[in-house]
């Protein structure tokens, strides 16, 4: 050892005082040692008594469940009762009319979330039941004159007493949807033999198209914005027929690519050719190589029509004329034409688009960087999105026909990480099981008490598989962190949309009869505000509807006490596998009514 100035120190006497000090360090260690056995002991014996008494034997719990403070949540104010938090009127003033992304969702940040329960309109009647839904519904469960004054005409609606009728016509349909599909069937075969499973309607009225086609084994989307049509989708689904608020415009629609197999547009008033064909590109994307697109309306027979669109026949033929090029650029043929509506087919062979290598091709091709199926908040781009040349059995010509095609395995389980033939088999046949004991549960499923269902976390749509005979219809979300199988639920002939649960769901309050979840909340914790989850489970849940909460034993209570701040009553049941790890939550949104008055504002 040296000091600061180089030169050596004392050594002094080091051995004469390491001994002393190594046997004080010996002695003070050995009765450190015992004391603290003594302590110990005692301790032990005193925290051993508490420990027993809270904590359940390894035979009836291994899993210490989450504890949370009680909570009450208070009634939102009566306007507040179609609050859509995510495409809200009252925020639009914030976001611009350009290509209308102020109807795109724009969900409210964290410190203007509402933290109270969603009420029913004044008047609120328990809806009607599936099939007379499709017909009518109660005029106070869906409370708006404007559709109503503007459409009645046509023959969307009509008000009779305390009810809405719905006579089955639309703008391009006045003598009725029934008739309308039968002349399309005419003009498209495979409508008729299995075919066609899947079919999304952009700006939908009513649904009545997708109403007419439930009856032909067609399962369709019926996509509207939150516009001046006044609840278009809260219509739909009070009706009994699948909707989901929705706009083409600055972002892609929440589907994966090649899912759909026809897309229709009657009349929708969506700008085709403009932007760059930006908007036909989107339905491009998402329908599947060999799928339909459907149009009725402008420019469609604009030989007849032309006088009564306020325009002029030179204008309307060159519009024709820009939306054929359009769709030739994009590898669709017309395929049948007849009266008001047109049919173009997407090409199933590949070799159509080696056109688009051309650097002077408009629309070109998208590179790789870009994901087909990335479809949430992703912007639409004006370019094409080439079909994988390797889904040579996800084409619609080549795809098993419907029903067969629900439990083939579909060729997209390849690209899901874990994904086989093996693993599909064993879904499809796990949620047989479950099923089963779902309907031991809760004997509402199968009934005329539940039409419209949520799976809100599902896999492959084995939960939607298994009920396929059942009087109803299943929305199956696929979580936008989750592993993308949302092409597989397609594939199989189901229907479904993206979703992140940390925000609110594009659809109206009160809007479905049946959630189902399984692990949603240990999959989504470490994101999700689990509250705020519960306050959207509560917010589309209809009155008197149920909720399935299939969860870890962590979460199970929590969830049963927030529930019951909802006034929902629930009860805690076995798995069919009776496993202390996992429980199940049957559980049913009472009906109750506002005593608040309409406000500004409401926490």
């Amino acid at each position: 050892m040296k000091y600061k100035d180089g030169k050596p120190g004392p050594q002094g006497d080091r051995g004469s005082r390491a001994v002393p000090i190594s046997i004080m360090f010996v002695v003070l260690c050995g009765f450190s040692f015992y004391l603290g056995g003594i302590f110990c002991s005692e301790r032990n014996r005193f925290e051993t008594k508490i420990v027993a008494n809270d904590v359940q034997s390894p035979k009836e719990s291994s899993v210490t469940p989450l504890q949370i403070k009680p909570i009450k949540f208070a009634e939102c104010s009566s306007d507040y009762q179609d609050y859509t938090p995510c495409t809200d009127p009252r925020r639009w003033k914030k976001y611009g009319l350009h290509r209308l992304t102020l109807m795109e969702r724009h969900c409210p940040p964290i410190s203007e979330r509402k933290e109270c329960l969603v009420p029913p309109p004044n008047g609120y009647k328990v809806p009607i039941k599936w099939p007379q839904s499709r017909n009518q519904c109660w005029y106070r469960n869906v409370p708006y004159n404007w559709i109503n004054q503007q459409k009645s005409n046509q023959n969307w609606l009509r008000k009779e007493g305390d009810k809405f009728l719905f006579p089955g016509g639309g703008t391009m349909f006045p003598k009725g949807v029934g008739a309308y599909v039968d002349l399309m069937q005419d003009l498209i075969p495979e409508m008729t033999d299995g075919t066609v499973r899947t079919a999304i309607d952009t700006g939908c009225g009513v649904a009545s198209w997708g109403g007419d086609l439930l009856d032909r084994g067609i399962l369709t989307v019926s996509l509207a914005p939150r516009d001046n049509h006044e609840a278009q989708v809260q219509f739909a689904l009070e009706r009994g027929i699948p909707a989901i608020l929705g706009i083409i415009s600055t972002q892609r629609l929440p589907f994966p690519s090649n899912s759909f197999d026809m897309a229709h547009c009657s009349r929708c008033l969506i700008p085709w050719t403009e932007f760059g064909g930006i908007y036909l590109l989107e339905i491009h994307r998402i329908l599947r190589p060999g799928g339909f697109w459907i149009l009725s309306g402008p420019p469609v027979n604009y030989e007849n029509r032309w006088r009564g669109w306020n325009t002029t026949v030179e204008e309307q033929k060159s519009d024709y004329e820009k939306l054929q090029d359009l769709l030739t650029s994009m590898c669709f043929k017309l395929y049948n034409k007849k009266d008001d509506i047109a049919v173009w087919q997407k090409s199933s062979d590949n070799s159509c688009y080696d056109q688009l290598a051309n650097p002077d091709a408009y629309p070109p091709k998208c590179d790789d960087s870009l994901e087909p199926d990335s479809a949430w908040y992703t912007p639409l781009r004006p370019c094409v999105v080439v079909p994988s040349p390797k889904l040579e059995k996800s084409t619609l010509t080549s795809i098993a026909k419907w029903p067969k095609r629900l439990h083939v395995t579909p060729e997209r389980i390849s690209d899901v990480y874990g994904g086989s033939a093996n693993t599909f088999k064993h879904d499809d046949s796990k949620w047989k099981v479950r099923i089963k004991h779902y309907k031991k549960l809760l004997p509402a499923i199968g009934s005329d008490k539940i039409r419209n269902v949520m799976d809100m976390n599902t896999a492959y749509g084995g939960f939607a598989a298994a009920v396929v005979d059942d009087p109803l219809w299943v929305m199956n979300v696929v979580s936008s962190y989750a592993l993308n199988t949302l092409a597989v639920v397609f594939d199989r002939g189901l229907i479904g949309t993206y979703h992140d649960w940390c925000e609110a769901f594009s659809t109206y309050p009160r809007t479905y009869d049946l959630l189902h979840l399984d692990g949603l909340f240990t999959a989504e914790s470490h994101r999700c505000d689990m509250k705020y989850m519960l306050l959207e489970m509560d917010r589309i849940l209809r009155p008197n509807g149920y909720a399935i909460i299939r969860e870890s034993s962590y979460f199970v209570d929590a969830v049963a006490s927030m529930a019951k701040a909802m006034r929902w009553g629930c009860r805690k049941e076995d798995t069919e596998y009776g496993i202390e790890k996992e429980k199940i939550l049957i559980c049913q949104k009472k009906l109750w009514y506002s005593s608040n008055k309409p406000s500004s504002s409401s926490r």
